[in-house]
């Protein structure tokens, strides 16, 4: 008897291992810890949402001039990471073959001062000269170039940067009221053409409406918020 209930328990033990392992193996594997997989890398780098649009891009010119809540950053678009204008020390000798045109209509050589590294608030130097002259006064195209871009700021308010023809210099215009109908980035200028008009925007004092006029040297990058600043006082004067 014992004989056939041994019999009996090793069939019954056999054929639930054998159902287990068919229909349930999931049971054996329940101790496994499940593989991990690395985090997939999003297709598209998702864009900084903070940085602040510097020219609202359905409007080619400011007028008449708004105040700036854009930051002292280089914004392409609004969705884009700002970037900082970088004005290095002003240690190079290269300047224009040429004298340049005086930006600002009606102002005589005579009637420039030179304000170039004159002491600023914080500790800063002044990287340019200040070209006093009524709100409204025209301002134009020191020399042959391209606009590479137009920018607002809390400290230069509506500005125009300048590539000249060689690309070696960046002439930078600032405390604008407006922009000249038209302008836009890409444009082709020729000396004296039409830039915008003299105001007080950004940290100029509305009592003395001015163009801040700098010039600087590109470096090997060509790009507009990095280059070296010169003294534009003698290019203006004719050497």
């Amino acid at each position: 008897m014992k004989h056939v209930l041994s019999l009996v328990g090793g069939a019954l033990f056999s054929a639930a291992c054998i159902f287990v392992f068919r229909f349930c193996p999931q049971l054996l594997a329940a101790d496994t810890p499940a593989a991990i997989n690395p985090p997939q890398q999003s297709a598209t780098p998702t864009a900084n949402s903070n940085a602040a649009s510097a020219v609202d891009g359905s409007h080619p010119w400011f007028s008449p001039a708004i105040p700036m809540d854009a930051a002292n950053s280089p914004s392409l678009q609004s969705t884009t990471t700002a970037v900082t204008p970088v004005i290095v020390a002003p240690t190079s000798t290269e300047s224009p073959s040429s004298p340049l045109l005086i930006p600002v209509v009606g102002i005589k050589a005579s009637q420039l001062t030179d304000t170039y590294t004159d002491a600023r608030s914080n500790g800063r130097i002044h990287d340019g000269i200040d070209i006093m002259a009524p709100s409204g006064t025209k301002v134009i195209a020191a020399d042959d170039g391209t606009v590479v871009k137009l920018f607002s700021s809390n400290q230069g308010g509506l500005t125009v940067y300048e590539f000249d023809s060689t690309e070696r210099f960046i002439y930078y215009y600032a405390h604008l009221d407006s922009y000249a109908p038209g302008l836009v980035e890409g444009k082709q200028l020729r000396r004296g053409d039409p830039i915008g008009l003299v105001g007080s925007s950004g940290n100029a004092s509305e009592a003395a409406p001015h163009l801040h006029f700098e010039v600087s040297v590109l470096g090997p990058e060509k790009l507009w918020w990095k280059s070296t600043a010169i003294n534009p006082y003698p290019l203006l004067r004719g050497h």
